[in-house]
C-alpha cells in the first residue's frame, strides 16, 4: 500500500501545505481518502488529474472535503472530455452539503460527475482493493476514522478527532497510524476537538501501533514542538507529515 501526503495542514492551508488529502495506492487503484482545499494541485504533481477511482470522505468540514467543488469542474469540462462518474463515500448529508457549496442549484451538475455513496453507519465497506472499518471519532460533526487494510498491510486515519477511545480500537497494531495533532499540549485547547502531538502519542502506546505519522498541524503551530511531546509518549518511529511525502506501508 503506498500513501502519498497531498495536503496536510489543519484548518486553512499553510505557506507549505493544502489541507488534509491523501492519495492511497494498491494493485493500481487509486483512492483519495479527504479533499481539503489546495490539495487538487499537489494531486496533479503525483498522478494524472482524473486518475482517481474513489473518494472516502472522513467528515464535512472545509478542509476536508471542500476541493470536490473545483474538482467537479475539472472532471466535467477537463479538454479529454467529461470522465466516468466517480464513486464518493461519505457522511450521509454528503450530496446534499457539497450542493450548498456552490451557492446555485447544481444538482445535474453532480450527479453527471459523482455517483455519491453516503455512509449510513460505523461499520465495514469495500472501494476497490481495500477493506474499510468505519468508526465515529470525537468531533462536533458526523465524522468517521477509518482503518484499510490492503495486500496484508493496514493504515489507520485519525480523521479530526479530539480523544476517543473508539480511535484506539480502530488502530490497534495497525502497520502506519496516520493522526491529527492540531493542538500545542499544554495550551487552553477546547475539548472533544483536536488532539496535541502528546495525546495522538497515548493514543498510539494505546493501540500498540507500529509507525505513528503526524498530521493536520495548523499553520501557526509548532512542528518540532509538536514532535518532541508526541516523542514523549511513544516509543516508535514518529514522522511530521508534509506535502508531496510518500510511504510504503
Amino acid at each position: 500500500m503506498k500513501l502519498t501526503v497531498l495536503g496536510c495542514a489543519g484548518t486553512f492551508p499553510g505557506p507549505e501545505s493544502a489541507c488534509s488529502s491523501y492519495l492511497l495506492e494498491q494493485d493500481g487503484f487509486r483512492l483519495l481518502v479527504d479533499a481539503g482545499n489546495g490539495s487538487t494541485g499537489m494531486l496533479q504533481r503525483s498522478i494524472g488529474l482524473l486518475d482517481i477511482d474513489a473518494v472516502l470522505i472522513s467528515h464535512l468540514h472545509g478542509d476536508h472535503y471542500l476541493d470536490l467543488v473545483t474538482y467537479t469542474y475539472a472532471r466535467r469540462y477537463h479538454p479529454a472530455g467529461a470522465s466516468a462518474s466517480l464513486p464518493v463515500y461519505g457522511p450521509s448529508d454528503i450530496r446534499a452539503h457539497l450542493a450548498g457549496a456552490f451557492g446555485r442549484p447544481v444538482g445535474d451538475l453532480l450527479d453527471e460527475v459523482y455517483e455519491f455513496r453516503p455512509i449510513a453507519r460505523p461499520g465495514r465497506i469495500g472501494i476497490g482493493p481495500f477493506e474499510i472499518d468505519l468508526a465515529r471519532v470525537n468531533h462536533p460533526v458526523e465524522t468517521y476514522g477509518m482503518r484499510l487494510a490492503a495486500g496484508g498491510r493496514t493504515l489507520t486515519y485519525s480523521a479530526d478527532t479530539g480523544n476517543s477511545d473508539e480511535l484506539v480500537k480502530l488502530a490497534r497494531e495497525t502497520d502506519l497510524f496516520l493522526c491529527e495533532a492540531s493542538y500545542l499540549d499544554g495550551e487552553d485547547n477546547p475539548p472533544d476537538i483536536h488532539l496535541t502531538g502528546r495525546e495522538a502519542a497515548e493514543h498510539a502506546t494505546r493501540a500498540d501501533v507500529r509507525r505513528l505519522l503526524l498530521t493536520h498541524l495548523v499553520p501557526w503551530g509548532d512542528p518540532e514542538r509538536t514532535l518532541g511531546d508526541a516523542q514523549a509518549g511513544y516509543d516508535g518511529e514518529i514522522v511530521v507529515a508534509a506535502a508531496g511525502a510518500v510511504f510504503d506501508v
